[in-house]
């Protein structure tokens, strides 16, 4: 059996030098405390338990707090529907666009369905709108606003093709639109002025839920 051999670490002295140093510096602590007086010692005694007192309390109020913590913000929560504005190159600086546009968000608010608009531009016709609206629809848009002379013509000569997407149109319903069925059920016309945007909210809810 191996023998097992136990180190024994002998501590080592403290140096003369620095003994004789540390006793002049606790003999001169000493002879300062006599020197302040009883009831200066008295008055620092009391002030340091004082703050101490202070910290304690503050440690144990930061553990014991019984407020309810602050909740974390939550990210809106959208459901998997949009509502698409096509306007002219204003986009929603224009008048009658940026009410349409308030309309709308507040339907999203209510039914937590996404909103967009694209802006139509270079040309402001007819033939020049249809490719920007074909966009929209391709991008599962449904339900379709459109505001705009030439954007309005657009999107009605398109509400027959496009039976299961709602479209709510600004303006007249007098506008001249080619092939455009002005008795379909997917389309809602929103005339402008007073109104305008509690008529595209209403609008735009009723679009969505038919197609909810």
């Amino acid at each position: 059996m191996g023998k097992q051999v136990r180190q024994v670490t002998q501590a080592r002295p403290v140096p003369a030098e620095k003994q004789r140093r540390l006793t002049r510096v606790g003999h001169a602590v000493v002879a300062g405390l006599r020197s302040l007086g009883g009831r200066t010692i008295a008055m620092i005694a009391t002030a340091l338990a004082v703050v101490l007192a202070v910290i304690v309390t503050g440690i144990v109020l930061s553990r014991h707090d019984s407020r309810p913590p602050i909740p974390a913000t939550r990210a809106r929560h959208y459901t998997d529907t949009d509502a698409c504005l096509l306007t002219d190159h204003q986009g929603i600086n224009g008048s009658t666009a940026a009410t349409v546009w308030r309309g709308m968000q507040d339907a999203s608010l209510r039914t937590h369905a996404r909103v967009s608009y694209t802006s139509v531009t270079g040309e402001q016709s007819t033939a020049n709108a249809r490719p920007f609206l074909n966009a929209m629809l391709q991008s599962s848009c449904e339900v379709v606003l459109a505001v705009g002379g030439s954007e309005v013509r657009a999107a009605q000569e398109t509400t027959e093709r496009y039976a299961k997407v709602g479209f709510v149109l600004v303006g007249s319903d007098s506008s001249d639109g080619a092939g455009a069925d002005k008795t379909a059920t997917n389309v809602s016309w929103v005339p402008t002025g007073d109104g305008l945007r509690a008529a595209v909210t209403a609008a735009v809810e009723r679009a969505l839920d038919a197609r909810g």
